[in-house]
């Protein structure tokens, strides 16, 4: 989830929601977000909300965070009264592998003693390659995940040594090899291109790699250079090219073409998936607006049209919590406005499209233009659903700012 702080309102210290809020709950998916702020190096690339043992020094501990994590999600299913069964559980961060198979394991176990699990709930944790191998993907298999997400960011050497990811190269393929021999079914690798010193051929070596892994889905983002990371000050000094917006273009293409000929088809406009069951559900509930608690430092959260953030440092995090006062930083209650322009923006970039009546007047005249540009498919306009064409992918947020 995103770590930047947007401006809202105070959060009341019990962390009680309106009326108005929880009247659905239930009706939609709910999921469980829990964002572990540990990493053992800082990438130049990162602007999340993660933190290095030296950084923290002796402020915090995975310790102090996992028994804010347990007051967090107590204080959630208070709350929320009666919270329904969690459908989706994401383990994110951060570097979720450093807690180790227990660490992760305490972590679900937290979340189920708090709300309990659907039957056929999807528990993701993201994973650095480095930090796992078969005894780790075995034990957190056992303590019931169903799907890793491992970062790969690439193939090349000399491009993880831009992003500043220790990991050798051939690591995550082996990574994701050992979790689908412990049994996972569900298996992601994260891609990031545009790089400044990637080439066309040291993508298509990820590609590659990507394919003989036998992932049944695959993410991959073009490289953003976010201010205030160590990326952003070696392209402010010249040290490094900005991202060409022409050659990320042509890499997306690029992908496309090998995820649909390795089996895996576009569901999102950067994600890829086998099939239906392959999809990331964590994702899609997000995308759709339905519920979720975010529980961490800096974790976002959003249940029946209110929004909410935590504090970002860990060691206020526990702090807050052990004094029995809620962790969330500020709030936002958003309007019928808000929650239209945000389905725009979010739905829209699945391959099921957004239904053409979300748009207002406006909008439904700017998505006719869109359909003639050739930006929108044609066919499923007139059935109702705006959905983007190949063309339409690659200028999104452009079409976005067009419908809202």
């Amino acid at each position: 989830m995103p770590s930047a702080l947007p401006t809202g309102d105070p959060a009341p210290p019990d962390g009680s929601l309106p009326v108005t809020a929880l009247a659905g709950l239930g009706t939609r998916p709910f999921g469980v977000y829990v964002h572990v702020p540990f990493c053992a190096t800082r990438c130049g690339y990162c602007d999340f909300n993660t933190y290095t043992a030296g950084e923290l020094g002796t402020s915090a501990s995975p310790q102090s965070w996992l028994e804010g994590l347990r007051r967090e999600l107590d204080l959630a299913a208070g709350v929320l009264g009666t919270p329904p069964p969690v459908d989706t559980v994401f383990v994110g961060g951060g570097t979720p592998s450093l807690l180790g198979a227990s660490g992760l394991a305490d972590v679900l176990d937290a979340v189920r003693s708090s709300f309990g699990l659907a039957g056929d709930a999807e528990v993701t944790t993201e994973s650095n390659p480095e930090s796992t191998s078969p005894e780790f993907f075995a034990a957190i298999r056992d303590a019931g995940y169903t799907r890793v997400s491992l970062g790969m960011q690439s193939a090349a050497r000399h491009v993880l040594a831009v992003l500043d990811r220790v990991h050798t190269p051939g690591r995550p393929v082996a990574a994701a090899r050992e979790a689908r021999a412990a049994g996972f079914d569900h298996v992601n690798l994260d891609l990031i291109y545009g790089t400044p010193g990637e080439s066309v051929d040291d993508l298509r070596a990820s590609l590659d790699a990507v394919h003989s892994s036998g992932v049944d889905h695959v993410s991959a983002y073009a490289l953003i250079v976010e201010e205030g990371t160590a990326l952003a000050r070696r392209v402010r000094r010249g040290e490094l090219p900005m991202p060409d917006d022409d050659v990320l273009a042509d890499k997306y293409e690029l992908i496309d073409t090998a995820m649909t000929a390795q089996g895996l088809r576009w569901y999102e406009v950067s994600n890829w998936a086998a099939g239906p069951s392959s999809q990331c559900r964590h994702n899609v509930l997000y995308w759709q607006g339905a519920d979720w608690w975010g529980a961490g430092p800096g974790a976002h959260s959003h249940v029946g049209g209110v929004r909410w953030w935590n504090v970002k440092h860990p060691a206020k995090y526990a702090s807050l919590l052990a004094s029995g006062v809620s962790p969330a930083a500020g709030r936002e209650l958003l309007s019928d406005d808000d929650r239209r322009v945000e389905r725009v923006l979010l739905e829209l970039r699945l391959a099921v499209g957004l239904p053409v009546d979300v748009l207002d007047d406006e909008g439904r005249a700017e998505a006719k233009i869109a359909v003639r540009d050739g930006l929108l498919e044609e066919a499923a306009f007139a059935e109702g659903r705006c959905v983007l064409t190949d063309r339409g992918r690659l200028l999104a947020d452009a079409v976005v700012r067009r419908l809202t």
